[in-house]
């Protein structure tokens, strides 16, 4: 038998932008990351239908945005306004949505698809710019907290199918992220809020100090205020930045997701709520689970453990919702189904991360069922003691 091998390296250049007004005339960054002299480059634009509701004069801003550079970029239609929110990737529908615009438009590859709104209209405007052509250039304008510190800035992209987030989906970095952080203002303050878990997730696993800070910011972020939020998005973003390029595995090829702490059943309880949950959410309640768990098999103190459900308490989450006890026929929690379903997307073995310490994870591949059962038994226990206290 003979055979040939040769290894393929392809590099990626990954860069994120941080900026303010991005549609104002007078603002040159999305000319200077888009032009590509001497082409005039097309540009297809989606934007989410609840930041355009919220935000009425943006999509006219766009298309002004775009007359004015006329010579430089194309804007071939006005804004395509789609659904946001879970609901968008319920199925491949508004990927073929798109898809039907790069066509008729004769979008190429040298062309550019910018997503304007939250992570889930981010997601399928990725998708679909990840395959149409096998590739045109996405540009992401992500607009909430969570797609600004945490999904926006990443490199996957997926739409939910057989009751599963995410199980249809690419990896395919996109041309550039565009971080506007005025497009922040008239983000529900429940969305606001949301953003935070993500934040708390990569300080448990990789930063210590940017817990403290969170820690010592708590009563800013719980109040919204701006600047607060502001140094927590871009410090989130600089660590999953630095995650995705030196991590080695930027395409999840191996069994574990280092920066999916607490989300196995994070991704569940969102599905067993039919999406009332918002992600940061169920990432808060999945989280507030595995601190425990983890003080229960005697990875990490319970000193810490109750520091780290403060400050999740003090940044407004709650930390229990009815869907963590829905129970299967067999009498268990359906919620650990989550398990099985968090292994199978990468396969291999169940590879979760879990904490020794706060800014110190540890990769465990089996989970006792006893002390999870009692880490669950907790959670409610601990939101009833709450209620007493307020």
């Amino acid at each position: 038998m003979e055979s040939i091998k040769r290894t393929i390296s392809v590099s990626f250049e990954h860069r994120v932008y941080f900026t303010r007004d991005v549609f104002g005339v007078a603002n040159p960054l999305l000319q200077s990351v888009l032009a590509d002299p001497p082409r005039v480059p097309k540009v297809l634009v989606v934007l989410d239908e609840s930041l355009a509701s919220a935000q009425p004069k943006l999509a006219a801003s766009i298309q002004s945005y775009f007359a004015a550079c006329a010579d430089r970029l194309l804007l071939v239609a006005p804004p395509l306004i789609m659904e946001g929110g879970e609901r968008v990737k319920a199925s491949y529908f508004h990927v073929s949505e798109i898809q039907s615009l790069i066509d008729r438009h004769h979008v190429d590859r040298h062309s550019y698809l910018v997503g304007v709104g939250g992570g889930a209209l981010l997601d399928v405007a990725g998708l679909a710019a990840a395959t149409a052509h096998r590739g045109v250039r996405h540009v992401r304008i992500p607009t909430t907290v969570l797609s600004q510190n945490d999904s926006g800035v990443g490199v996957k992209n997926g739409i939910n199918a057989f009751g599963k987030k995410n199980f249809i989906g690419a990896f395919a970095p996109p041309f550039a992220v565009i971080n506007d952080f005025d497009l922040l203002a008239t983000l529900p303050d429940r969305d606001k809020r949301a953003g935070y878990a993500e934040a708390v997730k990569v300080a448990l696993i990789r930063d210590r100090d940017f817990f403290e800070r969170l820690e010592r910011d708590a009563d800013a972020l719980a109040r919204l205020e701006p600047e607060a939020m502001r140094l927590l998005i871009e410090r989130c973003a600089v660590l999953h930045i630095e995650h995705i390029a030196g991590s080695g595995d930027p395409f999840e090829l191996g069994s574990i997701r280092p920066l999916d702490f607490g989300h196995w059943a994070a991704h569940k309880l969102e599905q067993l709520s039919h999406f009332q949950l918002r992600h940061g959410e169920a990432v808060a309640i999945g989280m507030a689970l595995d601190v425990i768990y983890s003080r229960n098999i005697g990875l990490l103190d319970g000193a810490s453990a109750d520091r780290i459900l403060a400050l999740l308490r003090r940044l407004g989450f709650e930390l229990f919702a009815p869907e963590l006890l829905h129970l299967d026929s067999n009498q268990q929690p359906v919620v650990l189904q989550g398990l099985e379903e968090f292994r199978e997307h990468l396969g291999g073995p169940l590879t979760l991360s879990m904490l020794r310490g706060i800014g110190q994870a540890v990769e465990v591949h089996e989970v006792n069922l006893k002390p999870m059962l009692a880490a669950m038994r907790e959670l409610p226990q601990r939101t009833t003691k709450f209620l007493r206290a307020g």
